[in-house]
C-alpha cells in the first residue's frame, strides 16, 4: 500500500510557479495537488486529456472554455481535453485542488 500525505508532498517544478505535487502517477491516470497562495493563478492552457478538479480547502475562481466560477470546497468540476482552463485565487486564504486527468497525458500540456 502507498499513502501520500498530500500537504507534505514535495513539489515538482511546473511552467505555473506554483506549489504543485504528484500524488499519483501511473500508466492510467495522474493526480496533482495545486495550492495557490492568495493572489496566485495557473497560466490559461489547455491539457491534452480530460481532467477534473476536486476543491479541498479555500475558495477560487475556475475558468473552463468561456465559463468563470467562483467554487469552493467539495466542489467537482469537469474540463474537458484540450478545453483551455484556469484557476485563480482572488481571495485571502489558501485554496487547495485535486487535479485528476485520465488517462495519464502522452503529450505536454499547452500554455495558451
Amino acid at each position: 500500500m502507498k499513502i501520500v500525505d498530500a500537504k507534505s508532498a514535495p513539489p515538482n517544478p511546473n511552467p505555473h510557479g506554483v506549489k504543485a505535487s504528484k500524488l499519483y502517477d501511473t500508466e492510467h491516470a495522474q493526480a496533482v495537488h495545486i495550492t495557490l497562495e492568495p493572489g496566485q493563478s495557473l497560466k490559461r492552457h489547455a491539457t491534452p486529456v480530460d481532467v477534473f478538479f476536486y476543491v479541498l480547502e479555500g475558495t477560487g475562481v475556475v475558468e473552463v472554455g468561456d465559463e468563470k466560477r467562483e467554487v469552493g470546497p467539495d466542489t467537482l468540476i469537469d474540463s474537458p481535453a484540450r478545453i483551455p482552463h484556469c484557476w485563480y485565487n482572488e481571495g485571502d486564504r489558501v485554496l487547495r485542488v485535486l487535479v485528476v486527468k485520465i488517462p495519464r497525458p502522452t503529450t505536454a500540456t499547452k500554455l495558451l
